[in-house]
């Protein structure tokens, strides 16, 4: 016996307003579309289906080959959408079918559906709502088994008034639900084979319908506009912060934090307001975030210091380190332990050694620094020559002074000293001091000029 998924991906998403298949929209920063996948993902299945159908080619290319993708050429309705994929399904699969606009069910949830299969009943995923408005109603006898779902277009006032409601999610054996499939007819306003349809041809013959609830509303909620989109992205948030304080870290404001792909945090964590972690985050023991921070496929080490405003992307920073105010770490950047880089100091493609410092308004691109060096404020490493990037290399304890241009490929000797606005072309070997700057003159008796008198 194997289980399958069935994810349902075809729809168009009209109330979106884009070009952009449905499914395709992030939520905290993955597709919707993945977090389904990745929450079916806990029920170790032999396949996953996801039936495509507008922006199929779309679909496919971003979401990989991790699944097996089925067309639905027309779209007819969910139970013709199902049934697309009834060819793959063998008798003895237990089948849990899945909706690809509906991201944050839990794999715990999925899990208790599967458990309600076998050659007698189905699983169904119900939720109670306070407003029930829009959805099919569980009806239920006097024994509280499940008989049918009712649309509400079909609803009397009596059956509107249930607050149970159906999910569209369920799971079932495969030859119980190719049977029922194989029922579905299409005599509705909208001509279209409905999925919901077959509880009802299941009570009739006799197989159960045994329901499931998720443990919030948020676990069954659709995405069909943006505004629910970005409702459901508050969730998200709110529960990606719950779970951060929970392993330990402290949040200035659990509303004002963005995670928008994996952040793994150490214990002792301070992220102050406003900041937002992309893609695959790090963050050791004892890392304090200071506000409006954004960290992109970032690792940073034990009791790193990020200062308001910093960015940083595709880089590492050693333990340690203090990095900000408005400093912003670009891809290929790696800070040793105990570094400083401070005000407006930007730096790409770099390593810098332990303890050494760039602390004010510098450019640091395509270098090599080592131990204990000193960058003055407004150093600039020239490395594009318009057509091809050249390297620096600094050795260990250099001082550079302020104001001073570097102009690469060039080689700075371990102890060397680079005088204040200088612009040096050529290698400085250990120890020596380089100045290019020219010679002061002052003249005597000089008069500014002046404004004529009005």
């Amino acid at each position: 016996m194997s289980t399958k998924i069935v994810v349902l991906a075809a729809g168009k998403g009209t109330r979106m307003k884009s070009a952009k298949p449905k499914v395709l929209h992030c939520l905290a920063g993955t597709q919707l579309l993945q977090h389904v996948l990745n929450n079916v993902a806990g029920l170790n299945p032999e396949t996953v289906f996801t039936v495509i159908g507008h922006g199929a080619e779309q679909v496919v290319s971003e979401i990989g080959d991790a699944v097996t993708f089925v067309t639905q050429e027309q779209q007819l309705g969910t139970g013709h959408a199902v049934q697309q994929v009834v060819p793959n399904i063998d008798d003895a699969d237990r089948i849990v079918i899945a909706y690809g606009d509906v991201p944050l069910t839990r794999p715990e949830t999925f899990a208790s559906l599967l458990a309600c299969v076998d050659s007698n009943s189905i699983g169904l995923l119900t939720v109670h709502l306070q407003d029930p408005t829009g959805y099919g109603r569980i009806v239920r006898d006097e024994q509280g088994q499940v008989r049918c779902i009712v649309e509400e277009k079909d609803a009397n006032d009596a059956q509107k008034a249930i607050t149970e409601v159906n999910t569209g999610m369920l799971a079932a054996e495969g030859k119980v639900l190719k049977a029922l499939l194989a029922d579905l007819d299409n005599n509705n306003a909208q001509g279209e084979y409905y999925l919901t349809d077959i509880f009802a041809k299941a009570v009739t013959q006799g197989i159960a319908v045994k329901t499931v609830n998720p443990s919030a509303e948020w676990e069954v909620a659709g995405v069909n506009s943006r505004i629910q989109l970005a409702e459901l992205e508050r969730v998200a948030q709110a529960n990606i912060a719950q779970s951060l304080m929970a392993n330990g870290v402290t949040l200035a404001d659990p509303a004002r934090i963005d995670v928008r792909g994996t952040l793994e945090t150490g214990s002792d964590v301070f992220i102050d307001v406003n900041c937002v972690f992309e893609g695959e985050v790090s963050l050791a023991d004892d890392v304090v975030i200071g506000p409006n921070c954004v960290l992109k496929n970032a690792t940073l080490g034990e009791g790193v210091v990020l200062q308001a405003n910093t960015v940083i992307e595709d880089a590492t920073v050693g333990a340690g380190a203090k990095v900000g105010p408005f400093a912003r770490l670009r891809p290929g950047t790696a800070l040793s332990e105990q570094t400083h880089v401070g005000n407006f100091v930007e730096i790409k493609n770099a390593t810098v050694g332990t303890g050494s410092k760039v602390n004010h308004l510098s450019y640091v691109g395509d270098t090599d620094i080592g131990a204990e060096t000193n960058i003055g404020a407004g150093t600039i490493t020239c490395n594009y020559d318009g057509a091809n990037k050249h390297r620096t290399v600094m050795g260990d304890k250099v001082f550079i002074g302020s104001n001073s241009s570097l102009v690469a490929p060039v080689q700075i000797g371990d102890g060397a000293t680079v005088g204040a606005g200088s612009v040096i072309t050529r290698d400085v070997e250990a120890e020596q001091l380089a100045i290019t700057r020219a010679k002061q003159k002052v003249i005597t008796g000089w008069q500014r000029p002046r404004k004529p008198a009005k």
